[in-house]
């Protein structure tokens, strides 16, 4: 299980932030939609003790390390390990950090959205409703082999 969050990274921006646990496939384990200003450790909580009720299987998470000790520790209570994936202080440009990829890839398919990657929705629920939209459309492609075209390509 990855857990990450979208691109907001502490900006002061109007906003909505998406935090989603996904399985090793990158598929949709858990959404929770805060506002861009709640911190990612505070929305990690709630996030990974709903996984830990939800789906008793999970037993292991990677993160970044923007889910501090308050995250980590919750998890750890609720019967999740979290490990923390740092980047190589020493890497230059752009390099997927080991697990946390799978997390930033589902972000990605979300964002082929038009809906999502605009931000329409007024409501929290709302934008979650969407996200969960989006995974069941995007199962049901890979099931049927169909490849339907995204906004982006007109």
């Amino acid at each position: 299980m990855a857990l990450c969050r979208s691109r907001h990274n502490g900006k002061k921006i109007a906003g909505r932030k998406r935090s989603i646990v996904t399985d090793t496939l990158g598929l949709l384990a858990a959404v929770l939609i805060t506002a861009a200003s709640v911190s990612d450790s505070a929305a990690g909580l709630p996030l990974l003790t709903t996984v830990a009720a939800a789906q008793p299987t999970f037993t292991k998470a990677w993160a970044d390390s923007a889910y501090r000790t308050t995250a980590i520790d919750g998890a750890a209570k609720a019967g999740i390990d979290v490990e923390v994936v740092t980047r190589n202080p020493a890497t230059r440009g752009f390099t997927p950090l080991p697990r946390r990829w799978v997390a930033e890839r589902t972000l990605g398919w979300l964002m082929l959205r038009r809906r999502l990657a605009r931000d329409y929705e007024a409501l929290p629920s709302r934008s979650e409703a969407m996200i969960h939209i989006a995974m069941i459309d995007l199962m049901s492609r890979r099931l049927t082999g169909e490849n339907t075209p995204t906004w982006r390509g007109t």
